[in-house]
């Protein structure tokens, strides 16, 4: 099992080119089961999940070609329309196949999520609005199976906010007869990204972005050209390591607009960002601020983003409250970085976070994706080695991070 050998102490500085957002390429990718035609992306990221997701659509019968960021998928003929559990199991995001095949085929059969285990997050929404739009559903071993002869356009009220289910939902009803309206749908950026793809292809969808999406149904869609936007989180990330570590850093194919909450409380840290329609740059120089933050539905502060602010707060000058609505087992990094020498007190849905001058190198282990980042960070400061196990979490949604981390100065390396 690999690992990362990290010896902080280190500046970050240099350039460094943002990859193709993991959580926007994954359902576009299944957006290629809604037509016969061939789907085009670019700027999709080289990512553990996206071949993930590129197995599963092939062993459907999807055709796939991949070079370098650029991907081909040709869905002319499907003869499996199953979504098997040992490629499920790994991936949350395979659910975002069940809408597609539905709506397109009329069947299909998916198995229940797994991925980071990270709480709860239920696909009720994603059956009661497809039931909503005339699919019969049941769920037997295992696995959700869905029939419909052709889905109907309803008013779909989701009583939480639901990403995956509003991509769900929204490429389900691109086929529909007759219009849907998903109310408290999610605004997220990957959310826009997807309806912005989809409407390449022939769909009309309006109010993407907003809490009122409106989908009027079309016979068929057609192949598109698509570039994937740049992944926000991975930004957010590289933001905080710099924040954390020092140094000055430009990140190139970023979008910077889509990071309005963190990059205001990075400022509140103390750190100078500057910012063009698709580059940042950051400077920081001394020890960061601390920082209360409080998780929440996009526009506001991302859960994705909770860990590796923790990470930054364990060594800033004060006491920060970080409050996690979204997940509710998302402070297991913490254990984590208390083996550093952090000093941290969870308290309900909170972690009080007290700042040290300094965290000390030590063998930790990831235990989701947001977390590996976040004891990456706290490796980048730690006085003497850290060792982070586990990283294939880190694989599943950064693409490369350690290269990137070494061009910009810092010591780290991939070890066996």
């Amino acid at each position: 099992m690999q690992k990362l050998k990290i010896r902080g102490g280190n500046p970050l500085r240099g350039d460094a080119r943002i990859s193709g957002a993991k959580n926007a390429a994954l359902p576009i990718l299944c957006a290629a089961l809604l037509t016969p035609e061939t789907l085009t992306l670019h700027n999709v990221p080289r990512l553990n999940d996206i071949g993930t997701m590129l197995k599963l659509l092939a062993q459907m019968g999807v055709v796939t070609s991949r070079n370098e960021e650029t991907v081909t998928l040709t869905a002319s003929s499907l003869g499996n329309l199953v979504a098997p559990y040992d490629l499920v199991k790994t991936m949350r995001a395979s659910i975002l196949a069940l809408g597609p095949l539905v709506a397109r085929f009329g069947e299909a059969k998916v198995s229940l999520p797994g991925g980071c285990a990270i709480g709860a997050r239920p696909v009720d929404l994603h059956i009661k609005g497809l039931e909503a739009m005339g699919a019969i559903i049941t769920i037997d071993a295992g696995y959700i199976n869905a029939k419909a002869a052709r889905l109907k356009g309803a008013r779909i009220f989701m009583d939480t906010v639901t990403v995956t289910g509003t991509e769900n939902l929204m490429m389900a009803a691109a086929l529909a007869e007759g219009t849907t309206v998903l109310e408290n749908s999610a605004r997220e950026p990957e959310v826009v990204d997807l309806a912005e793809c989809l409407i390449k292809m022939g769909a009309k969808i309006s109010g993407h972005g907003s809490d009122t999406i409106t989908i009027e149904g079309v016979k068929s869609l057609h192949g598109a050209e698509h570039a994937v936007m740049p992944d926000r989180i991975e930004t957010g990330t590289f933001l905080a390591a710099v924040t954390a570590a020092g140094g000055k850093v430009r990140l190139t194919n970023a979008q910077p607009n889509t990071l309005d909450a963190v990059i205001e409380k990075l400022r509140d840290a103390g750190a100078t960002i500057d910012s063009t329609a698709n580059e940042i740059t950051i400077a920081m120089s001394g020890r960061p601020l601390s920082i209360n933050v409080r998780t929440a539905p996009y526009t506001a502060f991302p859960t994705d983003m909770q860990a590796q602010f923790i990470a930054l707060n364990t060594i800033a000058n004060g006491t920060a409250v970080v409050t996690e609505t979204i997940f509710e087992n998302r402070f297991m990094h913490v254990q984590e970085l208390v083996r550093l020498g952090a000093k941290i007190d969870i308290d309900g849905k909170s972690a009080v976070v007290h700042g040290m001058e300094k965290l000390t190198g030590a063998t930790v282990m990831a235990t989701d994706l947001r977390a590996s980042a976040c004891l990456v960070i706290a490796g980048l400061v730690a006085q003497g080695e850290t060792i982070v196990d586990r990283i294939y979490h880190l694989d599943r949604g950064y693409d490369h991070i350690e290269k990137k981390l070494v061009a910009l100065g810092a010591d780290i390396e991939r070890i066996d």
